[in-house]
């Protein structure tokens, strides 16, 4: 199996494109600066993988922005720091902000050229809208979970994902997904048989940081530490 097998790579966006566990570590800092006792950084992602998941699952059809909001007040509940709705609500805003990766912007310029690119994201079409402009490419598909009702890793986003890719032409088969948790993502690739490519963004780190642990590790097809990485990768096969 080759990169360039593929018609199509479909990406998760945070945490593969964009730096989520440092914008969550950033934009939890007037909570987290409050608390009474030192936390680590992987404490706090894990706290915040939990409460997102979890509001995920009994919310699906909530907003990304209006989802964050919620795991902030869970998070100072949990931590004993007393917070208002409007602190929280800043917090769904800041996830706009959070920056891409610095290999992001180049290695999707690269593989633009080769591949149609897609999106399959764990966010509202707000709050991706003011990612897409870090992003630095135009997008061939992007299916938010404000577009589906539900947030990955259900089986609707990647059923809607696979029925939005045949209308334009694209099987399964020829569809890559690209993406670095293996809670939300590769686990359901495995599950839909889909080819899958891991971002290890964590590679040199421990646990799963701010995404669930998948319990069985699910098996991928390729891996690379960076979307760079796979870009070179790409480029090197062509050279051949």
């Amino acid at each position: 199996m080759k990169l360039s097998d593929f018609k199509a790579l479909t990406f998760d966006v945070y945490g593969t494109l964009l730096d989520w566990e440092g914008g969550m570590i950033d934009g939890l800092k007037t909570l987290t600066d409050r608390v009474d006792h030192e936390l680590t950084r992987d404490e706090i992602l894990e706290a915040h993988a939990y409460y997102e998941s979890t509001t995920q699952r009994y919310t699906p059809s909530k907003k990304y922005h209006e989802l964050l909001p919620v795991v902030y007040r869970r998070l100072a509940e949990e931590w004993g720091v007393e917070v208002t709705w409007e602190q929280c609500v800043a917090y769904g805003e800041h996830a706009r902000h959070w920056k891409a990766f610095d290999d992001t912007v180049e290695a999707l310029q690269y593989l633009k050229k080769h591949f149609k690119l897609v999106v399959l994201t764990n966010t509202d079409n707000t709050t991706f809208a003011g990612a897409n402009t870090r992003l630095g490419v135009h997008f061939d598909g992007v299916y938010t979970a404000e577009d589906v009702g539900s947030y990955k890793p259900f089986d609707r986003n990647f059923d809607y994902m696979l029925e939005m890719l045949a209308r334009q032409g694209i099987q399964k088969h020829e569809i890559l997904h690209t993406a670095e948790s293996m809670f939300h993502d590769h686990a359901p690739a495995n599950k839909y048989g889909l080819a899958n490519c891991w971002i290890y963004r964590r590679h040199d780190k421990e646990g799963f940081g701010a995404t669930m642990n998948p319990g069985e590790m699910p098996t991928y097809n390729f891996r690379f530490n960076s979307m760079m990485d796979m870009a070179k990768a790409h480029q090197a096969e062509l050279a051949g």
